[in-house]
């Protein structure tokens, strides 16, 4: 693993947010790198030879360390997948309303993940209800 750390740090306007860049970090195939909220919530990034996963599982570990999947969509048709934390929903619908974004659904919601298929004419993949059925129970 590589950390270039930035100083000082590169800024930019995305929208109408500052956004400030302070490291670059690549990875080796294999190799994961875990960010961590204030309160110890935390996301994994994981490099593999083909790409990266961009999240864990967001029907199970990510939603298990306190987030939301939320598919995005800005005023420009651009996607973007979006990790909110548990009971900051409130301040992502704000935020979105903000910058003109609407959200497309919810990936870690049974029905929104449903319907997203069904309007692209697609039937879920085996697991995905039987995944959801055992989460339900357990």
């Amino acid at each position: 693993m590589k950390i270039q750390e930035l100083d000082p740090q590169r800024e930019f306007q995305a929208g109408s947010v500052r956004i400030r860049h302070c490291a670059t970090i690549g990875l080796d195939p294999d190799e994961q790198v875990t960010f961590v909220t204030p309160d110890g919530h935390e996301y994994d990034v994981v490099r593999k030879d083909w790409g990266y996963y961009a999240t864990p599982s967001m029907n199970g570990r990510l939603a298990r360390q306190g987030f939301r999947s939320a598919l995005v969509c800005n005023p420009e048709g651009k996607i973007f997948l979006r990790l909110v934390e548990r009971d900051r929903e409130g301040a992502f619908s704000a935020y979105l309303a903000e910058q003109g974004e609407s959200l497309v659904c919810w990936l870690d919601s049974d029905e929104d993940v449903s319907a997203l298929l069904e309007a692209l004419s697609l039937r879920p993949p085996p697991g995905l209800q039987e995944g959801n059925r055992r989460r339900r129970h357990e």
